[in-house]
């Protein structure tokens, strides 16, 4: 085709393309390199068309040989240089090499086909090979939108649209560097995996920035309002409107006691009002906070005074069937308010207000505010002293969100089931937040000690993701029939180290496999995760994109070292009871923005990591320093059946002695001594002292209350 001719068409063809689909070009994409190497997310059918058009430079597009024998497209090729390749041969990339050590910018897509799930594929080793060998900038741009069109291969529960609008976004340029040791194959292998962070790091980087109110009403545009996402214990499955209509309903009533950016104690238990009012509140500017209902009358008596709660927002029928009355009642210097009776006090002024108002423009009805906001204040578990409030802005839970989406495919084929409480930060965010943000189903029920009825209704209701810490894996394989969890396409674990046994338990009896993931309240929560693109057993996964890391040494301990993070997703500081209300940004040596996870973690050269165990969960013993979290995997090892904890007391020889808390009433020294000579742990971490108990104390979360188990231990 003429020169002249091309440029003409594709003009046109800008003005077009910009007009129907609205597309927007984000950041620099005026790009010189001599190398350059331009690669993108691929959603439809019209992304090669969209670049070509819509990026400065003219690019040879790489090009697989099936697509060109499609007449529409060949016609559609002759407004770019192209090159054809079939990737099944070995000399395919070699072209490719040659095109940019002759200058040619080249345009690829690493995945090699459409997403049929909405997020990112595979990465193919090629693209990433042809970068390293060649030195060449790579120019990631995240292709969003297109997707959503009639040109994507997306399911057809997948919401499309005749002309949604389309985004590019540039992002920040890079390079691969090729890995110097291994065989070709193994130094192939590990261009492509570093190739894959580059594209979850473009996803992660070009998500929007709003608050959780805009950001509910960003997934409604693009899911409806009559989509159905939300379903409890109530069976009554709640839609997109029906939750916005919630949202607003019970936030105007909320606000007729409170001020903007009041803290607002909200003691509930897991139902869609819950969530409603969480991004009720949210809306007009008052500030959620979580509050632990099996925490204790001191535990939230605590929580109130650290972050100067005055409101609660509860339920009298929770109230009766939890028996918390009585805690609530010796509650100091708070009000209670039931939903039951904000209900019965909504005026005919609230609901023109509703109707009128904000459900057609819920925008303008709400209150505008900045992601640096705070959006949530979470609680953390008590489990070595007091509660203190952790405050999270909307950046910090949003990028959590953003994050795990870049690494895991949540789509609206996906229900998840989610026992955990929405006071827990991995309930709440990847458990309420993400599914709702990412227009997947979710289920929420009340408590995650209900062993036999949780596989019950993850079967009934074809659950495909559930959530969960070890300890509550465990007992939900011990009572689920092997066909419960058929549907499960992601089993994630948190919260707490996953035991082999339970990992084991899951693979021999469902034929699932545990994905161990990481992380901290005050990090919104997910740190690092497994995913079925990058899993190493015994590890709880890579870091998740915009996180950096640091391992500082602990005197005594020579593997690993103290785990600092600095990321979008960090809290924004801590509320603690002795200094009520009082922003207190988090320690860390490494200064401003990082936070001390106070966890010895190991990580691999290729980024997994493993935990070590807590600074603080360290005895000394005889001038060693003993983990007691490898005294608790020791037990398990030696019994697996039963539940197992460990706690150190002063003792004038050794310095310290070990306590090993047990539920086996046949464990003795002995068979651990033979365990340890077996598995490799040296004699002093093998505990002297061994108590049996009934349970272990535990908290509401699942973990160990070692507070409790301190206490006992000074009993012995």
């Amino acid at each position: 085709m003429p020169k002249f001719l091309r440029l003409s068409l594709k003009f046109v063809l800008r003005q077009l393309t910009g007009l129907l689909f609205r597309v927007q070009l984000r950041g620099d994409a005026d790009l010189q390199a001599e190398r350059l190497l331009i690669i993108a997310n691929h959603e439809s059918f019209l992304d090669g068309l969209l670049l070509g058009l819509w990026l400065p430079q003219n690019p040879v597009f790489i090009v697989h040989t099936g697509v060109v024998r499609n007449p529409f497209f060949r016609l559609v090729l002759l407004l770019c240089d192209y090159l054809t390749v079939d990737p099944s041969s070995p000399l395919a990339m070699k072209k490719v090499i040659r095109l940019l050590e002759a200058g040619r910018p080249v345009v690829i897509f690493p995945e090699g086909r459409i997403t049929q799930t909405g997020s990112l594929m595979k990465t193919y080793d090629g693209p990433a090979f042809v970068a390293a060998k060649t030195g060449a900038t790579v120019l990631p741009i995240r292709i969003d939108g297109a997707a959503r069109s009639f040109f994507s291969r997306m399911s057809g529960h997948f919401p499309r649209r005749l002309l949604p609008q389309i985004s590019l976004s540039v992002c920040t340029p890079t390079r691969i560097e090729m890995p110097a040791t291994g065989t070709a194959r193994e130094r192939r292998r590990r261009a492509g995996e570093a190739m894959r962070r580059v594209m979850q790091n473009m996803i992660f980087a070009s998500r929007p920035q709003q608050t959780l109110f805009a950001a509910l009403l960003s997934s409604i545009a693009v899911h409806g309002r009559k989509s159905r996402v939300v379903e409890d214990i109530k069976q009554v499955e709640y839609s997109y409107g029906d939750l916005l209509k919630m949202a607003l309903a019970l936030a105007r009533l909320v606000t007729r006691f409170t001020a903007p950016e009041e803290r607002v104690g909200v003691l509930l238990p897991n139902l869609a009002p819950t969530l409603a009012l969480i991004f009720g509140l949210n809306g007009l500017r008052r500030v959620p906070a979580m509050l632990n209902y099996t925490a204790g009358v001191e535990g939230m008596q605590a929580a109130c005074t650290a972050a100067t709660i005055r409101h609660i927002v509860s339920s009298r029928a929770f109230i009766t069937q939890a028996k918390l009355g009585d805690k609530l009642a010796a509650l100091q210097g708070v009000q209670i308010h039931y939903l039951e009776d904000l209900r019965a006090a909504m005026s005919i002024t609230d609901k023109l207000w509703l109707m009128l108002w904000a459900l057609p423009f819920p925008r303008l009805a709400t209150q505008k505010a900045s992601p640096e906001d705070t959006a949530i204040v979470l609680f953390t578990s008590g489990s070595e002293g007091k509660p203190k409030g952790v405050v999270l802005s909307n950046r910090a839970l949003l990028a959590n969100v953003a994050q795990i989406r870049a690494v895991i495919d949540f789509s609206v084929e996906d229900k998840i089931l989610n026992a955990l409480p929405l006071f827990h930060s991995f309930g709440l965010n990847a458990g309420g937040l993400l599914p709702l943000l990412s227009g997947a189903k979710v289920f929420l029920y009340p408590s995650p000690l209900h062993y036999r009825i949780i596989p019950e209704l993850a079967y009934d209701r074809a659950c495909t993701v559930l959530l969960g810490t070890s300890t509550f894996l465990g007992n939900y394989a011990k009572h689920a029939h092997p066909y419960d969890f058929y549907r499960l396409r992601y089993v994630v674990a948190g919260a707490e180290k996953l035991a082999e046994s339970v990992r084991a338990s899951w693979f021999e009896k469902f034929g699932v496999r545990i994905f161990e993931g990481y992380g901290a309240t005050e990090t919104a929560p997910v740190l690092s995760v497994n995913t079925p693109m990058a899993y190493r057993s015994g590890t709880v996964g890579q870091l998740l994109p915009g996180i950096e890391a640091q391992l500082l040494p602990v005197a005594g301990i020579s593997q690993g070292g103290v785990l600092h993070v600095r990321g979008p997703n960090v809290m924004s500081g801590y509320l603690k009871a002795e200094r009520p209300g009082v922003l207190e940004a988090a320690a860390s040596e490494l200064g401003a923005g990082w936070y001390n996870t106070g966890d010895v973690v190991e990580i691999d050269d290729e980024g997994f990591l493993r935990i070590v165990g807590r600074v603080k969960r360290f005895a000394k013993i005889a001038g060693e320093m003993i983990s007691l979290e490898a005294v608790e995997k020791l037990a398990t090892q030696a019994s697996p059946s039963f539940a197992h904890a460990c706690s150190a007391v002063a003792d004038e020889a050794k310095g310290e002695a070990l306590v090993l808390f047990t539920t086996d009433k046949t464990l003795h020294r002995e068979a651990l001594l033979n365990t340890a000579k077996t598995g490799g742990w040296p004699e002093l971490a093998v505990p002297r002292r061994i108590v049996v108990v009934e349970a272990l104390p535990l908290l509401g979360t699942g973990k160990t209350d070692y507070v409790t188990l301190k206490k006992w231990t000074e009993g012995v």
